[in-house]
């Protein structure tokens, strides 16, 4: 509960069975923060991967189901379970994330006991995560700077997990027809048009997705400057988001993405893959203050950069539905000198948002002295809360 008795989403009680290094964990917590510290390899990172498995997405690794089976001398444990109790802007619930008994790869999620897809647990409870592999973003391939843009995008826009894995889906049977007609075969053209109407419907909702979170993020940026972070001045690349920000209606979007996949069947089919489209959308970014691209600035900026981008789209989030996301920083204070750290904390107490935090030293969590929960972890256990 905030200061203003509103409640403040975040995980109450978490329990693992098998994960990791975790052998069991059974731990109670409040909705403050949570600064978990210890040396490298006692579990800290397991943890927070674990909380992540909660909400939508593949978690901060993006594991499979067997990669997080606990290791034995005797081997792999046969099962693994996250079970959480958690407070939401609807009341407590319970969330849970395990494998299947069936088939150890594959993960099942629940809330309350029924399955829950992606876009539902983008719904009850949101999350943003950054870990380390966002430190050197900017600087990094565009597939990742995408990636890590529709999970902002995703903590706002539930349903945008759903147009994702259709647009997949959809560009995925066109270029099994199109690899099919470079092999000689005559692929049936209506199916080929009615894929690409598909892949063009499913396009046009993604990329007005992620315009709108732009305009949002860009104005919780505009409005909330920082003395602490640089700020960003983003943009996107991409053929539908130009199109749309052109002023194109929805529908005459659609029809040019679709008439433009028809034209490029046979470069698609040379090259075994879609060439344009959304999948190949790129997030851009500025250091407003210094007047540079983002790649060209220190790591230390960078990764202040791409910090301020996820606490500026959990306020626009917390203006949009009435709360913070819960947050996963994992190793955030790294690569930051004392005066983001204290930024840091400001911020995040300032979003009244449950936020978990790894790092070795507690003294990097100094600044928020009580205002959080202070967990250390050795060896795959809780060996302090303080």
């Amino acid at each position: 509960m905030s200061e203003d008795g509103a409640v403040r989403p975040g995980v109450t009680r978490l329990k693992l069975t098998g994960f990791r290094n975790y052998a069991s964990l059974d731990l109670s917590l409040d909705a403050r923060p949570v600064a978990l510290t210890g040396p490298n390899g006692a579990g800290k990172t397991n943890l927070v991967e674990a909380v992540s498995l909660l909400g939508p997405g593949r978690g901060v690794r993006a594991a499979s189901g067997e990669a997080v089976l606990r290791r034995t001398p005797d081997g792999p444990d046969r099962l693994w379970a996250v079970h959480a109790e958690a407070l939401t802007r609807a009341g407590p619930v319970t969330l849970a994330a395990g494998s299947e008994p069936s088939d150890p790869a594959r993960r099942r999620t629940k809330i309350d006991g029924a399955a829950a897809t992606q876009s539902a647990l983008a719904r009850v409870f949101p999350m943003l995560w950054l870990t380390p592999r966002e430190d050197r973003l900017w600087a990094g391939p565009r597939a990742d700077r995408l990636r890590f843009f529709d999970r902002l995008v995703l903590s706002g826009a539930p349903d945008h997990a759903s147009q994702l894995s259709a647009y997949d889906k959809a560009m995925r049977e066109r270029q099994r027809l199109l690899d099919r007609m470079a092999e000689g075969a005559r692929p049936d053209p209506d199916w080929l048009a009615a894929l690409e109407t598909e892949m063009a419907g499913r396009a046009v909702a993604l990329a007005a997705a992620r315009l709108d979170a732009l305009a949002r993020l860009q104005a919780e940026i505009d409005a909330r400057p920082s003395s602490r972070f640089p700020t960003a001045e983003l943009a996107l690349e991409g053929v539908v988001e130009a199109s749309l920000a052109a002023g194109a209606s929805a529908a005459g979007a659609e029809d040019a993405f679709a008439s433009a996949l028809m034209k490029a069947r046979p470069r698609d089919s040379a090259a075994g893959r879609a060439l344009s489209g959304p999948h190949r959308s790129d997030l851009t970014a500025r250091h407003r203050e210094k007047d540079q691209p983002a790649a060209d600035g220190s790591t230390g900026e960078q990764k202040a950069l791409v910090l301020g981008l996820a606490l500026a789209q959990a306020g626009a989030i917390r203006s949009q539905r009435g709360a913070a996301p819960v947050l996963i920083l994992d190793e955030a204070c790294a690569h930051l000198d004392a005066g983001r750290r204290e930024g840091l904390a400001e911020a995040i107490l300032a979003l009244d948002a449950q936020a978990w935090l790894t790092g070795v030293d507690a003294a990097l969590f100094a600044p928020f002295a009580r205002a959080a929960q202070h967990v250390r972890i050795e060896a795959g256990a809780v060996a302090q809360i303080g």
